[in-house]
């Protein structure tokens, strides 16, 4: 197959492809928008979490990123990360599902705790979210609110405009991705929240962003490399991580089962939890990633598992994903070469999941689908519908 990429719109559009590709291919740029943005927000934001933590008096502060789907797997993802370089005095960092409060929210929401409510939204109108936030404010007394989406013209974003204890955080317009499955949408809410959060210094942040976008671009010029792997037999995919890599492996998954419509199976899982009776799922017919993580320690057990399921000789391919070390797997690696291994976990899982966005975009073409309409029944929505909210009283 031509290299996706490097094809013309009009070669695009003939497969069905031409919007998801652009958008997976956008995104470096994308994140050089969201950072300068984040610099020139960077004054209110410290203002207004300034504030919050004035009005707790001296309480913990729950930070809830709230989202569904893959608005959900971004505080899946970076809440780890968060957890080691936030201010951890002040706050803790919970990723919790919109469709979990909404359907049981005395579960999750706590009446007397300071709560900041993040919520991610591509399109800030779906059901569970704007549930989520009415449940939160029915229940929380000290609740403010953080909306960090990608439509000015949503729900969230409109009602976040009017409110002095929302802080609303717009992500770059071409974030707001016209294709089926969210890909610039979940790189640059994660990276916004990181920048929010993250007590490293803006001169880290900056050199940090300055990597990945080289890593991103490398993972378009480098799709060649991809397609080879995707080219072979195989009708099922494992993703493996650690850490916030771990959390980014139910993203990657996610986006091979949205653009192929279930035609190819996958799992996702921590690389140590795999061995746990997951691992059953890898047969000759499997694909296995894993995201390695820049941490010496944590490393080792990515390495361990993907050394131990090569020398189980019962999958198709194994290839790690990462930054080349003195600990590498001995198999296959698709290692980057423009990035350095200072880059934190958080910040790697973009280039990650440009590189899982291209798998899921070339499987779908393999199985003779079309990424930018997948759902060929409408089973499944760009943003959910038929959703009932039942009435909450607390």
């Amino acid at each position: 197959m031509k290299r996706l990429f490097k094809n013309t719109d009009a070669e695009l559009e003939k497969l069905g492809a031409v919007i998801t590709t652009r958008e997976i291919q956008q995104q470096p740029k994308l994140w050089q928008e969201a950072f300068d943005t984040y610099k020139s927000k960077k004054s209110e934001i410290t203002e207004f979490l300034n504030d919050v933590k004035a009005k707790a008096n001296g309480e913990k502060i729950r930070v809830i990123f709230v989202g569904a789907g893959t608005s959900q797997y971004v505080g899946d993802t970076i809440t780890p990360y968060l957890n080691r370089t936030g201010d951890i005095a002040n706050f803790t960092f919970e990723s919790i599902a919109t469709t979990n409060i909404v359907s049981s929210p005395l579960d999750y929401l706590k009446e007397n705790e300071p709560t900041i409510l993040v919520s991610f939204a591509r399109s800030g109108n779906s059901p569970e979210s704007v549930a989520t936030v009415e449940r939160a404010e029915q229940i929380v007394k000290n609740l403010t609110q953080i909306t960090i989406t990608c439509a000015p013209e949503g729900q969230l974003a409109k009602k976040a405009e009017t409110e002095n204890d929302n802080l609303l955080l717009m992500q770059p317009a071409l974030s707001n991705d016209k294709g089926f499955a969210m890909t610039g949408s979940f790189s640059c809410m994660s990276l916004t929240a990181m920048l929010v959060f993250d007590q490293s210094s803006d001169e880290d942040k900056a050199n940090w962003v300055s990597q990945i976008i080289k890593m991103g671009n490398e993972v378009i010029q480098r799709e060649s490399e991809i397609q080879e792997i995707t080219d072979l037999d195989f009708d099922r995919i494992t993703y493996l991580g650690s850490g916030a890599l771990a959390g980014l492996t139910r993203e990657a998954q996610l986006k091979v089962l949205e653009l192929t419509a279930g035609q190819l199976t996958t799992i996702f899982d921590s690389s140590m939890g795999f061995r746990h009776g997951p691992k059953s799922f890898v047969n000759e017919k499997t694909i296995v990633f894993d995201f390695l993580s820049n941490d010496a320690y944590t490393r080792m057990y990515d390495v361990d598992v993907l050394e131990e399921m090569k020398g189980d000789q019962i999958a198709k391919n194994i290839t790690a994903i990462g930054i080349s070390s003195d600990n590498d797997y001995s198999g296959n690696n698709f290692f980057f070469k423009n990035g350095s291994l200072d880059i934190p976990e958080g910040y790697m899982a973009l280039p990650d999941i440009m590189f899982g966005q291209t798998i899921a975009l070339q499987c779908s073409l393999k199985v003779k689908n079309t990424p930018d309409t997948p759902s060929a029944t409408g089973t499944v929505n760009r943003v959910v519908k038929g959703v009932t909210l039942h009435e909450f009283t607390k």
